[in-house]
Order: structure tokens, then sequence, then C-alpha cells
């Protein structure tokens, strides 16, 4: 019977990778940008296991999220926070970023998937999360004048979401693939870089 919690030294860099990238979430930065996208981008490229590709990234955020809400961001949330009001919008749209990210790298990595994934993440994330805003709260109308005012007003937030993912997409899958070029045996096997 095959052992699926195996852990072998990819599948340990790549969760290190993820977890450090995650603990940038701490250092002061402008809003949005964030290491998430192009975390669910590198575990649905380098996880060969689909169900490590939506755990580890996820649960390497909502981690993230315990610290900075429960102890960064503590005087804005009374209590001890284990979901802020509208998580569940954004750990929906992370999950799309990953099935995005293992339909793009599904054969390889390329630097124009790259491109497309950073981009494709930050499309996803403004969508979805202000969809969110919008069907779940109160201050904009039910209706698509509503919507649509609703977006506009998320739009000073996407030089973030677009910048951390122009960021942390290239360290991520730049340092993966030196440490390839350093250590062969690192290579995943289904997935070749490629030039074009």
């Amino acid at each position: 019977m095959k052992n699926n919690f195996k852990f072998n030294p990819q599948t340990l860099i790549v969760i290190s990778f993820i977890i450090l990238a995650s603990l940038s979430r701490f250092i002061p930065h402008i809003h949005n940008f964030s290491p998430i996208g192009a975390i669910s981008l590198f575990g649905a490229a380098f996880f060969k296991s689909k169900w490590k590709a939506f755990l580890v990234p996820i649960s390497a955020t909502w981690i993230s999220d315990l610290f900075l809400n429960n102890i960064i961001y503590s005087e804005y949330h009374p209590g001890f926070t284990w979901f802020y009001e509208g998580s569940h919008w954004q750990f929906f749209s992370y999950a799309l970023i990953i099935l995005l990210g293992l339909s793009l790298y599904k054969n390889n990595i390329n630097l124009t998937k790259l491109g497309l994934g950073a981009f494709g993440s930050t499309l996803i994330f403004f969508l979805v999360s202000n969809f969110g805003v919008w069907f779940s709260g109160v201050i904009y109308t039910k209706n698509f004048a509503g919507l649509v005012s609703c977006y506009v007003a998320g739009i000073p937030f996407l030089k973030g979401t677009v910048l951390g993912n122009l960021f942390y997409v290239p360290i991520l899958f730049g340092s993966y693939y030196l440490m390839e070029i350093r250590f062969p045996s690192l290579r995943k096997t289904n997935v070749h870089l490629t030039q074009a």
C-alpha cells in the first residue's frame, strides 16, 4: 500500500519555502502585498499529491492569520479569533488559485506561465474577495450597481496584490530552480522548466 504521508526531501523543502514565505507576512508592508497567491501557485506546482497542494499553503496561511489577528492586530479583534470576518471568501480564492496552479503547471513551468500565474491569481483574489465584501456586507446595495461600486472601491488595493505576486512568485520559483540545479534529485519528474 502506497504511503501518502511520506515526506521526501523535495516535499520538506517545498513546505519550508511555503512556511518561510508565510512568515514574511509579519514584516510591515503595503496593503495586500502578500505571499499568499505565490505560495498557492508554488504548492500547486511542486507537490506531487494534490491534497498537499491544498493543505499546506492554506494551513500556512491560516496559522499566520492566527498570529496576525491575535497578536499583531489583537486590538481590532476582541477575544481569540480563529477566523476573521469574510475569511471564507479569502480561503475560497486561495483554493481557486491552487486550482489555477494545478492546471497551469501540470506539464511544465516557464516564464510565461509564471507571469500568467501571478496575474491570474491577482484577478482571482480581486474578483472573489470583493464579491465577498459586496455579498456579505451592508455597505453596498445588493444589485449590479452596488457590485460595480464595490469592485471600483477595491481597485486601489490591486496595486499591493500585483506587486506581492510579482515579487514572491519569482522568488519562490527562482529559489527552488536554483536548488534543483544544485541538487538534481529535487526535480519534479513530471514538471520541466522550459524557455518558452
